[in-house]
C-alpha cells in the first residue's frame, strides 16, 4: 500500500490532507477525503505524549503508519496516524473528510441524513467509518483500513491554531483544505 510521508507529525499532518481514508467492514465500504488534520509531538504540552510513554499513549511511540485511536470526554474515539521513527511519540488527528463512499452506510451509523454532519470532527469520523478501538497499535496494514493517494496534487494548505483543546492553541499545527467545505470545523480564522 502506497503511504504519505509521516516522517514527522508536521509532514504528515500536510501530507494526509487529500488521501482518501476507507474503512472495509461486513456491513460496507465508507470513507472520505481527509480535509483537516492536526499535528502533535512529545515536545507539545497539548499531545497525549507529553508526559512520556504509558499503557495509553504507547501507539504513539511506535514508528509511523500504526494508528493510535483513543477514547476521549468519556464518550467519543478518535483517530490518529502515527508518524516519525519508534519511541518519538507523535501523531496526526484526523479531524475531518469529506465522505465520498458509503454515504448511507455513514448516515446511518451518525443517525443523520445531512451530509455536513457525517465526518466533520474527529468523533463523528470513528462513528460514521466504524473505527474499532482495537485498532489502536496496529500498523494500517494490519487492519481493514487503507488510504488512496489523492486524485490531484494539494497546494493551497491552510494553516490556524489547533481546536478542541485547551494548551498550546497557539501553534498552527491545524491543517486544512478547502476551508468553504460543509465538512472543515467551523471555527476556522
Amino acid at each position: 500500500m502506497k503511504m504519505p510521508d509521516l516522517s514527522d507529525s508536521l509532514t504528515g499532518a500536510k501530507n494526509l490532507l487529500g488521501w482518501e481514508l476507507v474503512h472495509h467492514t461486513p456491513e460496507g465500504t465508507a470513507g472520505g477525503i481527509i480535509i483537516e488534520t492536526e499535528a502533535y509531538h512529545q515536545d507539545d504540552e497539548a499531545s497525549h505524549s507529553y508526559r512520556g510513554e504509558t499503557k495509553r499513549t504507547a501507539p504513539m511511540f511506535q514508528s509511523s503508519g500504526h494508528l493510535y485511536v483513543y477514547f476521549t470526554y468519556g464518550m467519543h474515539w478518535c483517530l490518529n496516524f502515527v508518524t516519525g521513527d519508534a519511541g518519538n511519540g507523535q501523531g496526526v488527528l484526523i479531524r475531518a473528510l469529506l465522505p465520498t463512499r458509503g454515504i448511507e452506510l455513514m448516515a446511518t451509523r451518525r443517525s443523520t441524513n445531512v451530509f455536513s454532519r457525517l465526518t466533520p470532527g474527529p468523533a463523528t469520523i470513528t462513528q460514521a467509518l466504524a473505527v474499532p478501538p482495537n485498532y489502536t497499535g496496529k500498523h494500517i496494514s494490519e487492519t481493514t483500513i487503507e488510504l488512496l493517494p489523492p486524485k490531484k496534487v494539494i497546494t493551497d494548505i491552510k494553516t490556524s491554531g489547533r481546536i478542541g483543546i485547551k494548551k498550546a492553541t497557539d501553534k498552527q499545527w491545524r491543517f486544512f483544505i478547502d476551508p468553504d467545505s460543509l465538512g472543515v470545523s467551523r471555527s476556522v480564522e
